[in-house]
């Protein structure tokens, strides 16, 4: 009986414990995500700086299809999910500056890292999201219609 006792009080003091962090991490603030990428991540200046010479520069999205549908791109890009990166990476030129984009640029900075590796010019990685909340202007994309 003494041990059934115990159990019940160690659980219930587990239980209060836990539930009092719980309603203390929202309140907490959480330390930012630091960059752990070799590959920059770049603002809407540095981008727009090589948007300027169209050219010489590919725009790569690792985004899937959803994303890009739900919260659009740069006007031309070359579309390649970051899973499958290895498996198209023939398909991306390596005579251009290569601006790497996802939504905050964290998958941009882990693909950068992957083709930065395999020679070729990555020269940051940006979030799209983060360029249109500076000022840049980001294209819709529409879904073709259902047949």
């Amino acid at each position: 009986m003494k041990l059934l006792q115990i159990l019940f009080a160690v659980t219930f003091l587990f239980t209060v414990t836990s539930a009092s962090a719980q309603q203390a991490a929202p309140n907490t603030p959480t330390a930012p995500r630091q960059w752990t990428y070799k590959t920059p991540k770049i603002d809407r200046a540095a981008v727009d700086k090589y948007l300027a010479d169209p050219g010489k520069v590919v725009i790569l999205d690792v985004r899937r299809p959803d994303e890009l549908i739900r919260n659009g791109s740069f006007p031309a890009f070359l579309s390649i999910q970051l899973a499958d990166l290895e498996k198209h990476i023939a398909y991306i030129p390596k005579d251009r500056a290569i601006i790497i984009v996802s939504n905050h640029a964290w998958r941009g900075g882990a693909a950068g890292d992957q083709l930065s590796a395999k020679g070729y010019n990555v020269v940051g990685a940006a979030g799209s999201l983060d360029y249109e909340e500076q000022g840049g202007a980001i294209a819709r994309i529409t879904p073709p219609p259902a047949q």
